[in-house]
């Protein structure tokens, strides 16, 4: 493939690729910043590119990647806007808009996919806190790094406020509520993150990570754009991988389109793999644990690059 690509600039003079980022992480988050070196060695110009700077011409580039424009939340329709905008994006526009608004959960679950049952509460509508058993998560729909999400307890009349004022907060901002159920497995097994990464043949699974716990209370707000998050390598498990590709099958327009995809599961009231999140518009992509993961990524790009030709 490299190969490929070489003749290609030949003809063509050097590939630029935009790697899109925030102004928080204007040189790129150091995990992303791994990828720079393989790009290079395979001939590529790579910039990073403030997703909202007015000055980039976005149409300069031959992919336009994104990666960490993690501040888009809060201006979610400029975002998709913009994202609609841009030539040669990955992952593709239609899929941003669709993969930003969590709803997709309720399309997915509707496909047979295995997700964490969630309960949607509509700005204006009324709710009233469970009274259990279990523990609960109130997050918004739209969100990026676990930011306005809380863990409540029915049982704590505290909780049971503070949780009805978090949805009151969240309504009142035009912003669609999310209420799961608080799954234990995560205090003990952790979130399972599994990667996958644009191969010759389609997308290809590359490697895992665990995510420990991070949710011990209600919200009470985040500094910086995500929670701080204790990361490990991990082995997937056939069970989990085979919920993995379930969830792929279900991506709308097909997974081959993709350049990256991640599918973050836990284990459900049963033990068997639940899907929390696909992740298709700004993951991190844990490059750093996983050996020859970053040269993967390099070698997706190069693909989607010879394909657009």
């Amino acid at each position: 493939m490299t190969q490929t690509l070489t003749h290609h600039n030949a003809a063509r003079g050097e590939l630029r690729v935009a790697l899109v980022t925030c102004d928080r992480f204007a040189d790129l988050e150091s995990d992303d910043r791994l990828v720079l070196a393989p790009l290079a060695e395979r001939g590529i110009a790579v910039e990073p590119a403030v997703w909202d700077d007015p000055d980039v011409d976005w149409a300069a580039y031959d992919l336009v990647v994104l990666r960490s424009p993690w501040d888009y939340a809060p201006r979610r329709d400029e975002f998709v806007a913009w994202a609609e905008s841009v030539p040669h994006l990955l992952n593709p526009a239609d899929l941003v808009r669709w993969n930003t608004d969590k709803r997709y959960l309720g399309e997915l679950a509707a496909a047979g996919v295995p997700t964490v049952p969630t309960c949607w509460v509509e700005p204006g509508a009324d709710w009233t806190p469970p009274d259990g058993p279990g523990q609960y998560v109130i997050k918004p729909a739209v969100s990026a790094g676990s930011q306005d999400t809380g863990r409540y307890d029915p049982a704590d009349p505290e909780h049971r406020e503070l949780a009805a004022a978090h949805v009151r907060r969240l309504s009142a901002a035009g912003r669609v509520t999310m209420v799961q159920p608080y799954l234990d497995a995560v205090d003990t097994a952790g979130e399972t993150a599994l990667l996958f990464l644009a191969g010759p043949t389609g997308l290809a699974y590359s490697h895992a990570i665990r995510k420990g716990p991070m949710l011990d209370g209600p919200d009470h707000g985040v500094e910086g754009l995500y929670r701080p998050e204790v990361i490990d390598a991990r082995t997937a498990t056939p069970e989990q991988l085979a919920v993995g590709q379930q969830v792929l099958a279900a991506v709308p327009g097909g997974a081959d389109r993709l350049l990256y995809a991640r599918v973050d599961l836990i284990p459900g009231a049963d033990g068997r793999p639940v899907l929390v999140e696909l992740e298709l518009t700004e993951p991190s992509l844990f490059l750093g644990y996983a050996n020859g993961a970053a040269d993967r990524l390099a070698e997706a790009i190069v693909i989607h690059l010879v394909r657009r030709g």
